[in-house]
């Protein structure tokens, strides 16, 4: 980013000096400054007026009180105390705002009230895939996300069958809602400038999160990936029941796959189909 920075376009840098605010490292903080790219989250997002939206790592507040006028209810969730009041000077003019300090990671989402619509979030580096995952699974009401996120993070939800990146968050993610990367993001959009590419990447639900069986299925399979999938849930003890590596091979064979079958040929719909062949076996 080059020239001046206006305090007016760019409320994350006057935060910052107004609070003493200093991005931590250990926490994945990468603040945005660039307000442009607010309008590209909007679009994504397509916020009606009646959704609640979560957002996780609220940060400055620029994403936040631009949510917060878009939407039914905002909830924010940040775990570092000292940007606390920096979002509240953000939230102070909403009165559909609800913000909590808290590991988003152990935050009972279940009982946020109201109960979240949509995930709109700058993910912190180190939860994102995982929070992803987890909102996918915890929030049924949930029916799409619009997360900045590392750009190989993006590329595995979105990877298909025989890629080298498709693996368990490629699955589980696509078991439950159309997976896309929507488009990169320039480094500047962030301070610290961060020493890797970011991308938006947009969920739409499309059904059900994988149940815990099939959770444990798809993990199970990938466990050791240079081995056959029978033989990898065999290692993994993911699926009860005896002769698990001779039951897999004969589901494998029945789907129209090869015995010795590789995790990474199957695709979500078929995990699934297999989970339940073996749970009928």
């Amino acid at each position: 980013m080059s020239g001046p920075v206006s305090e007016v376009t760019q409320p994350s840098l006057r935060r910052m000096r107004e609070h003493g605010v200093r991005p931590k490292r250990d926490l994945g903080q990468n603040f945005l400054v660039d307000s442009n790219i607010l309008g590209v989250i909007e679009r994504l997002a397509d916020l009606d007026p009646a959704d609640v939206v979560l957002e996780i790592g609220g940060g400055l507040g620029v994403l936040s009180e631009h949510l917060a006028s878009r939407c039914a209810h905002l909830h924010v969730v940040e775990i570092d105390r000292a940007l606390v009041p920096a979002l509240e000077e953000a939230l102070a003019p909403f009165d559909n705002t609800s913000l909590h300090v808290a590991d988003a990671m152990k935050l009972d989402l279940a009982a946020l009230d109201p109960a979240p619509t949509a995930i709109v979030a700058n993910l912190p580096y180190g939860i994102a895939a995982s929070s992803i995952l987890r909102t996918i699974e915890e929030l049924p009401e949930a029916t799409r996300w619009v997360a900045m996120v590392q750009r190989e993070v993006g590329e595995r939800f979105a990877a298909g069958p025989g890629t080298g990146a498709y693996g368990v968050p490629s699955v589980l993610a696509q078991i439950a809602c159309e997976v896309r990367v929507a488009r990169g993001v320039a480094r500047t959009v962030f301070h610290p400038v961060p020493n890797v590419d970011s991308v938006l990447m947009r969920l739409t639900r499309t059904g059900p999160a994988a149940s815990p069986g099939l959770r444990a299925l798809v993990q199970g399979a990938f466990a050791h990936r240079r081995k056959a999938l029978a033989r990898s849930l065999e290692h993994a003890n993911a699926i009860p029941g005896p002769d698990v590596r001779a039951r897999a091979r004969e589901a494998l064979v029945a789907m129209g796959h090869p015995a010795d079958e590789r995790a990474e040929r199957l695709a979500p719909a078929e995990f699934a189909e297999l989970a339940t062949r073996l749970t009928a076996a």
